[in-house]
Formats: structure tokens, C-alpha cells, sequence
């Protein structure tokens, strides 16, 4: 018998060990898993091979769209320390100047802000983890049908977005764990929350907002980090977190055709924005149209009757209007909020938002003067001066702590030089793809109709062109962060994988 047992135990451990690697195998992203054993994936990591600790490798940067490039203007133009010896203090140079940098813009999947809102969730998580994938890997498509193997692999990972940040930076530090890469990923979420709380006193009371996309709200994220960090901060005040979801607004700054139409004269049927319709979640009050003050002028908002009150049907169709809409909205919730503090900070969570802080600035001055004969309606819950933060710089401050405090510093990179930009398109030979008549995007119904785990390559990604950015958006990117565009032009003008784009096609 005790032989019988010396036997059986063997094979029992060996049974259980297969079971529960079947298992562990089962409840991993298909994608997840691809990445790391299938050699035959597009998107197979060799992790075994991964470079490790190599201080010359690029940082890789990624956002659903253009929206991240705000978050590497920061980084760009960084300059807290003197770059001969580290020391505290501006220096004129940038603190990154030797840095080599990565961007990828996820243009054909964005917004992710609105996966969650139509019950894709695990398809949003797996497009982060292609994100990830893209910078960890070595391929792109250049102008060949045929993918290219000439990407260099990264040392650090920056999460250029909120929403991204909320559903799958512990995704990404998951996969990286199993594949014994050892990188540092930095995200968005905690800056910008750290950023906001040290406005507050130790004992003092007020609000905070947060302007971000629908999925960012969702998740709970910033209010979860302010909770956490206002405690280890140590601030004792009574702080409340009021948010407002900006649905249309990130895609209406990046020309999404299903919210905004720059050459629409009239009202649309595949428009997803705000209307008076009460068959829409997102209803513009007719009540509050003078306190929206929304701009009419050159079809900013489309009607289906010559005045404003008359509309039975009435759409956004401008970043502007955008903007009015939700911040009336979200003053209208802290209104009818018993004992709501004042506004003190607004904390722009999505990372399009800072292209809009002019705006932003001037309605929230028009709010706070808004009288309805001798009352004003919203001055009780606005404090004279609203900070607003973008967590791009705090989020510049924590990538440089890690370079520091893991010796990654690069001293013969060049920020100027080496950075190099990427977008994705949509896949016009994936299965069943869905496209806008101009070819250029994916129809409304076949983004959000897809699923994961499909094993659909539905985008690729190539170098920023002209071709897939719009003269609207590079202007927007030429005036507001002129530094990266800059570092855009350079990347046509130097980089080998640039050659054989034409001129013309070129930033």
C-alpha cells in the first residue's frame, strides 16, 4: 500500500500542476496570452529577449489619439533640474533633452471613453494591451502592405491617458511581471490627483472637479486616488470630488464624424452628442439654452428649425460648445447637491482637455457672473480663481524620478533628433471592417460592435502623416504645443523610417 501511495503522490502533484496551469492559462486575455507564447502572433513578445535595464533604449509614450501629445509637450519641455549634475532648479534645458522618445496615438480606436458606456469594457483593456504591446515590440507599417521590424523596444511606459490609466495600467504591469520585463510604467490618475490635493490647506474645505470622459468617470479612478492621497497628504478638510463626464468633447476636438461634422450644415443622423431629444441620455435642457450661451454662428450648433427654442432636434458641432454644455451641466449637479462646497480645482482628466483651457477658463468666468435679475445663480459654488490642473507636468515629474532612481538616464539620446511619432489607421483588410465614406474611420456601429478576443488585426499602425491627420488637428498642434510639433516636423525631415514618404505628405 505505502508502496502503491509512493507511486500515485507523483502523479497526483504532476496532475495538479498541469490543472492549475490549464487553468491560471484559461483566465488569462487571449491577447495576453499571445503575446506571450504564441510565436506565430503578430503581436508575439519575445520576452526572453527583451532588453533589460538598457539606459540608450527610447521611453515610449501612448494615448487613444492626439489628446497624449499634451502630456509629452510637458515631458518635452520639462526643466526642473540643471542636466550637468542633477541639480534643482531650471537650467534652460529641458530635463529629457537626451532622451529618445516613442509616441504612439491610437487615433482609429479613440475615444476610449466611451467603451464602457456601451458595455465593452474587456474589448477597451485589450486595446490597451495592443498599445503596450506596440511599444514593447519592434513592428510597424511603413508605406508596404508588409509590417516592418525596425522599432526599437522601450525602457519606461507612459500611459499619456486617463482612461487607459483607469482600466489597464495594472493590466500592463501584469504582463509585464509575467514576462520578466522589467520596466516602469507611469500613469496619469495619481499626478493629476497629487496635483489637485496640494492646493488645499491642512484643514481647509472645498471641491474639486474632475472634467474627464465618460469612462474615466466610470471608473472611479481619481476619486479613489484623492481619497488615498488625501490621507497620505494629510489633510484633514472636508473635500468633495464632483465629476462630469465630457462625452463628445475628446472626439469633437479630434474631428470624430460621429460628434462633430466641421462640414455639416445641417442636422445629422449619425450624430451620438447631447440633443433635446428625450430619446437621447444626454439631454440639452431648452430651460438653460441662455446660461449654455452655445456660439450658433458658421453651423458650431445644427438645428432643424430657424430658432434656437423652436428645435426639435438640436446638435453640438463644435470643441467650444463642448465645453459649455458639460461645465453648465456639471455646476446644475453641484446645485442640487445639500451643502456643496465651492469649486477650487478642476482637473482636467482627459488628456485632449488642455487644448481647450482658454475656453474652459472664459466659461467658468461667464458662470460665475451669470445673474438672473440680482441673484447670481452659480457664485456660491465657484471660488474667484478655479485652478486647473493638467496632470501632464506632475505626470513629467514622476517619469524623471524613475530615470533617476533606476539609473536610466541617457546621456547621448536626443529628444530633438530621435523621437519618433505613430498613429493607427483603420485595417482596410480586416474581416468584415466597417468604414466612414472618406475610408479614413471606422463606422460608429463596427468600433463598438467589436468584440475581444476576435483575433482581427483592426488596425495598423504607421508614422504620423498628413494623410491621417487632419490640417485642422496639425494646426491645433503647430499653435498650442509648438515644441512637439517640432519634434513631429523633425521626425519627416531625419528619420530613415520617413524616406519613403513624400514631402507633401509630411507634417
Amino acid at each position: 500500500m505505502t508502496a502503491s501511495k509512493e507511486k500515485i503522490q507523483p502523479f497526483l502533484a504532476v496532475l495538479a500542476h498541469v490543472l492549475f496551469v490549464s487553468m491560471v492559462g484559461w483566465a488569462q486575455p487571449a491577447i495576453e496570452r499571445e503575446m506571450l507564447y504564441d510565436t506565430s502572433s503578430f503581436y508575439y513578445l519575445d520576452a526572453g529577449r527583451y532588453p533589460q535595464r538598457d539606459a540608450a533604449l527610447p521611453i515610449g509614450v501612448f494615448d487613444s489619439g492626439t489628446g497624449g501629445l499634451t502630456v509629452f509637450n510637458a515631458i518635452a519641455t520639462f526643466d526642473e533640474h540643471h542636466n550637468r549634475d542633477g541639480a534643482a532648479g531650471a537650467d534652460g534645458l529641458p530635463d529629457f533633452a537626451t532622451e529618445d522618445f516613442i509616441y504612439l496615438a491610437d487615433q482609429a480606436n479613440m475615444p476610449y471613453g466611451h467603451y464602457s458606456s456601451v458595455g465593452k469594457t474587456e474589448f477597451l483593456r485589450e486595446l490597451i494591451l495592443k498599445d503596450a504591446q506596440f511599444l514593447l515590440g519592434r513592428h510597424y507599417y511603413g508605406t508596404e502592405a508588409q509590417a516592418a521590424t525596425d522599432k526599437r523596444q522601450i525602457k519606461v511606459l507612459v500611459i499619456a491617458c486617463n482612461t487607459a490609466t483607469a482600466y489597464g495600467k495594472s493590466d500592463i504591469e501584469a504582463l509585464l511581471q509575467k514576462a520578466h520585463i522589467d520596466i516602469p510604467v507611469v500613469g496619469v490618475i495619481d499626478a493629476g490627483a497629487e496635483g489637485a490635493l496640494s492646493l488645499f490647506g491642512p484643514s481647509e474645505n472645498g471641491s474639486i472637479g474632475v472634467f474627464a470622459t465618460a469612462g474615466t468617470v466610470a471608473s472611479g479612478g481619481y476619486a479613489r486616488a484623492i481619497e488615498r492621497l488625501k490621507g497620505a497628504m494629510g489633510l484633514k478638510g472636508d473635500i468633495a470630488v464632483f465629476n462630469q463626464g465630457g462625452v463628445g468633447l475628446a472626439e469633437a476636438i479630434d474631428e470624430d464624424l460621429s460628434y462633430i461634422d466641421t462640414k455639416a450644415t445641417s442636422v445629422r443622423d449619425n450624430y451620438k452628442g447631447p440633443n433635446v431629444s428625450p430619446q437621447t441620455s444626454l439631454a440639452i435642457d431648452k430651460t438653460l439654452l441662455k446660461i449654455y450661451n452655445f456660439d450658433f454662428s458658421d453651423y458650431k450648433m445644427l438645428c432643424d428649425a430657424k430658432k434656437a427654442d423652436d428645435c426639435g432636434n438640436l446638435q453640438i458641432n463644435s470643441a467650444e460648445n463642448y465645453v459649455r454644455y458639460h461645465l453648465v451641466s456639471m455646476l446644475e449637479h453641484m446645485r442640487q447637491t445639500p451643502g456643496a462646497k465651492p469649486l477650487k480645482v478642476l482637473i482636467l482628466g482627459c488628456t485632449h482637455y488642455p487644448y481647450m483651457t482658454q475656453v474652459i477658463e472664459q466659461v467658468l468666468i461667464e458662470l460665475r457672473n451669470y445673474r438672473e435679475g440680482r441673484k447670481y445663480r452659480y457664485r456660491h459654488l465657484l471660488m474667484p480663481k478655479i485652478a486647473l490642473i493638467d496632470p501632464s507636468v506632475n505626470t513629467a515629474r514622476e517619469l524623471y524620478e524613475h530615470l533617476v532612481g533606476r539609473k536610466l538616464q541617457n546621456p547621448s539620446g536626443s529628444l530633438t533628433n530621435n523621437s519618433e511619432f505613430y498613429i493607427s489607421v483603420p485595417n482596410p483588410t480586416a474581416s468584415g471592417v466597417g468604414l466612414e465614406q472618406d475610408g479614413a474611420r471606422f463606422t460608429y456601429a463596427y468600433k463598438y460592435g467589436r468584440n475581444p478576443n476576435e483575433h482581427i488585426e483592426h488596425v495598423r499602425v504607421t508614422p504620423f502623416t498628413r494623410r491621417n491627420v487632419s490640417d485642422s488637428v496639425a494646426e491645433r498642434l503647430r499653435q498650442q504645443i509648438p515644441a512637439v510639433y517640432a519634434l513631429i516636423q523633425n521626425f519627416g525631415r531625419q528619420n530613415p523610417k520617413m524616406r519613403s514618404v513624400q514631402v507633401g505628405e509630411k507634417i
